[in-house]
């Protein structure tokens, strides 16, 4: 889907540019996201009568002036901040402050202590646009740290001022949406990092370009959307059997910590994966086969008892659990040992840095939460953090395969030959809870044995747990959900076709 994918600043001034070329004035196109946002401010908000439009300099300020002109226009009452003067304003954002002045608009200069309207309905933030970079100074930090102590919801014009439009990490003090309209196209940053926290609500108002155009040009990633999966997750033949849909092996769970293994394994299942098999320590047995009697349990005492399980699995799902001593060494060195598809997650990353650093294989799908990442990376979490992109980007260079860097904005990113990435829009703070890495990690490990490749299987994986996870937190709310609660959401979203 051309309007899934996602850009970077540079890519989108790129489209912007191609696009006057091609006959679109400038000032057209910022009169289109001046419209667009007062329609969408509009249709939020069909009781407000009175904005509050904060403007900055260049295009982003020149979105602002226009909104206000044309709110003016339309009957609304307008207290215009602007926080350079206007007539220091060039090009399109200066047609737009004549604009605003011939509409009748007044344009209140910004000062410390400057106080919002009362009757204020909304507030506009056109302060900062995607050229954003460095740290947020004065005066738009006073500036953004007023509109965030007002009660009045908030619409942000293109992206939240404050906000890295390609990495989702905060600059500093960043205003805090309830909608952002952003124009164009859908820029990267807006869908990880902390992006979440201060984005609310997200409109795409592409303007005037073309789907051509789009579809011609370079861009970063693709946003995963639900109707992905009717296109991967197809219905099965009338004669398929267990053997058609693969045969996933786990490993892992220490004495006192088989409780990842077992929720990998149960959901695994869960997601239609053909046959199940599960070695574990002996003492969790009993409890594996009392929650999910369909998996076959096998005890591992030791690397030699699970060979012959590796060489008849179609995969190999390897970590929850595992521990880092010489049992999970073990079972580590067998796995490592063999060939076919594998998924190394939790205590396995650790082993893999470790005991395999240079190891480098294009069918194995490592999901590493951050501080994992950097682990593997040999940096901080503050590091990955700040460009989760770029983390995930190191990793599959230095690892291959597929990397899963978890959290909120989760990205998908390589495949054999290629740096594709996806990122997932989906999933809540519900998730903040023990065990959701595992029960995702026996998601994308069982659509693998199903046949998907790595790429696909990590991309549906991730998709089909943060889908699962908005499904059971609308049921039953965000606090207290479990990763256990997942797996029946997830079978549903695995069968799309029957929804």
């Amino acid at each position: 889907m051309a309007n899934a994918r996602l850009y970077s600043a540079e890519q989108v001034q790129t489209l912007d540019q191609r696009t006057v070329t091609q006959g679109v004035p400038g000032f057209a196109l910022m009169m289109q996201a001046g419209q667009a946002a007062l329609e969408a401010i509009v249709e939020r908000w069909p009781r407000a009568r009175h904005l509050c439009v904060f403007c900055g300099s260049g295009n982003n300020g020149g979105d602002g002036y226009v909104v206000a002109a044309l709110a003016l226009q339309k009957g609304l009452d307008v207290q215009l901040v602007a926080l350079r003067a206007p007539d220091e304003l060039q090009g399109e954002a200066a047609d737009a402050v004549h604009l605003a002045r011939e509409s009748g608009v007044n344009i209140d200069d910004w000062h410390q202590g400057h106080e919002i309207a009362p009757e204020t309905d909304v507030i506009v933030d056109a302060l900062l646009g995607t050229g954003s970079r460095g740290e947020i100074r004065s005066p738009f930090d006073e500036a953004i740290a007023r509109i965030n102590s007002a009660s009045q919801p908030v619409v942000s014009l293109d992206i939240p001022s404050g906000l890295n439009a390609d990495t989702g990490a905060l600059l500093g003090e960043t205003v805090e949406a309830d909608l952002t309209v952003t124009f164009i196209a859908r820029k990267f940053g807006l869908y990880t990092g902390q992006a979440s926290d201060v984005t609310g609500e997200i409109v795409l108002a592409p303007l005037s370009v073309s789907e051509a155009t789009l579809a011609a040009s370079e861009y970063t990633g693709e946003l995963l959307v639900a109707e992905r999966l009717h296109d991967t997750l197809t219905r099965r033949r009338p004669t398929t059997h267990k053997g058609d849909c693969g045969h996933l092996l786990v490993v892992g769970g220490q004495p006192g910590f088989g409780g990842s293994t077992i929720m990998s394994a149960e959901t695994a299942a869960r997601l239609g994966a053909g046959l199940v098999s599960l070695a574990t320590a002996a003492v969790h047995i009993p409890p594996a086969l009392t929650r999910c009697p369909e998996m076959m349990v096998r005890e591992a005492r030791n690397g030699l008892d699970i060979e012959a399980l590796v060489d008849k699995a179609t995969a190999v799902l390897i970590g929850p659990g595992l521990g880092q001593g010489a049992w999970g060494q073990g079972l580590m060195q067998t796995v490592m040992n063999a060939a076919g598809p594998r998924l190394v997650d939790a205590d396995g990353l650790h082993l893999l840095a470790a005991g395999y650093a240079g190891e480098r294989r294009d069918g194995w799908i490592l999901t590493p939460h951050p501080g994992e990442a950097a682990m593997l990376l040999d940096c901080g979490v503050a590091e990955v953090q700040k460009d989760r992109y770029q983390a995930a980007l190191a990793l599959h260079r230095r690892y291959g395969g597929v990397i899963v860097l978890k959290g909120a904005g989760t990205l998908v990113v390589g495949g054999e030959g290629s740096d594709n990435c996806f990122i997932s829009p989906f999933g809540n703070p519900g998730m903040a809870s023990g065990g959701m890495g595992d029960v995702l990690g026996g998601m994308i490990a069982s659509l693998l044995v199903q046949g998907l490749s790595p790429l696909e299987a990590a991309a549906s994986g991730v998709l089909i747990h943060g889908l699962a996870a908005d499904d059971a937190a609308s049921d039953h709310g965000e606090r207290g959900l479990l990763a256990s609660d997942l797996a029946c959401y997830a079978r549903r979203r695995a069968n799309p076709d029957r929804r």
